[in-house]
């Protein structure tokens, strides 16, 4: 089995990279990928902690947010290259957008009578080019305010339609297709449905549109999809000529139903999904090279 969609707390998750690492191992899969959102922060420490476990394949990635047609969509990129310049300017525009909007969340906080200080330990990242989000602000406000879990906290303040809320100010998928393109990556939409809505009509448009963009996958195996998810996404991508990829979205223990490798507890991601992606990510390599030469 492989994992190709976890986080550390370079973003939003909790354990160090390292960690990540050392749960897949013991967890016997034969690959993982570190995808933190919007941030490489971690990758170094992922790939010098994969170095004594040989057996485990770990691929440097990252998830991007981007929105289209008032909807989220988050690329995940395989097999990047963590020090591509055109990656690493992307990321520092969108670390500055997520400052601006962090800076309105906790003014927007302090109103309704939760004020945190900036310096809060809460808010400690792992390193310069890490991503502080929302679950920092949630830590803090458990801390402070009394929160009995991080999903009270969204509900009350933090989620879309909170009193909290603050939109994100976010490309377009195409832009962040051509940056982990330039990066030597594979383009994946990640988490494409959702089981209580019908959503097929929504997958096809992406697919159809963003396909022939570069969009290189799409993931069919999620923690949160049952076999009639991942039979329709398998289908369209079919229908659209892309890759499968899957992942379980681990978040460590901001998110302690979803395990690594196994999702919430159904999640089997075929070990066969790894060499098409790979030789796809090598073709884009090729690519990226020949345009800067």
């Amino acid at each position: 089995m492989i994992d190709l969609h976890t986080h550390s707390n370079a973003s939003d998750g909790s354990c160090p990279p390292g960690e990540i690492v050392a749960r897949a191992a013991a967890a016997k899969l034969t690959a993982v990928a570190l995808t933190d959102h919007d941030t490489v922060g971690g990758v170094e420490e992922f790939l010098k902690a994969a170095e004594a476990v040989p057996e485990l394949e770990a691929v440097p990635g990252v998830e991007l947010s981007t929105v289209f047609g008032g909807r989220e969509l988050h690329i995940v990129g395989l097999f990047i290259d963590p020090e591509s310049a055109e990656l690493l300017s992307f990321l520092e525009e969108m670390r500055e957008k997520r400052r601006e909007r962090n800076e309105r969340i906790r003014l927007k906080l302090a109103s309704l009578g939760y004020p945190l200080e900036k310096d809060d330990p809460a808010f400690a990242v792992t390193s310069d080019s890490a991503s502080l989000g929302r679950p920092h602000f949630a830590r803090a406000l458990m801390t402070h305010y009394g929160f009995p879990t991080m999903q009270s906290v969204f509900d009350k303040l933090l989620k879309f339609g909170c009193p909290a809320y603050v939109p994100r100010q976010l490309p377009d998928p195409a832009r962040a297709i051509e940056v982990i393109h330039a990066a030597g990556g594979a383009a994946i939409w990640a988490h494409p449905v959702y089981r209580q809505r019908n959503e097929r009509a929504w997958a096809r448009r992406i697919m159809k549109r963003f396909a022939p963009l570069g969009l290189d996958g799409v993931e069919a195996y999620y923690s949160m999809f049952g076999p009639p998810e991942t039979a329709l996404v398998t289908e369209l991508a079919a229908l659209y000529g892309l890759e499968l990829s899957g992942g379980s979205d681990f978040h460590g223990s901001n998110q302690p139903e979803i395990q690594l490798g196994l999702g919430a507890g159904g999640l089997r991601v075929p070990d066969e999904l790894l060499p098409p992606l790979r030789r796809c990510a090598l073709r884009r390599r090729q690519e990226s090279w020949q345009t800067r030469n």
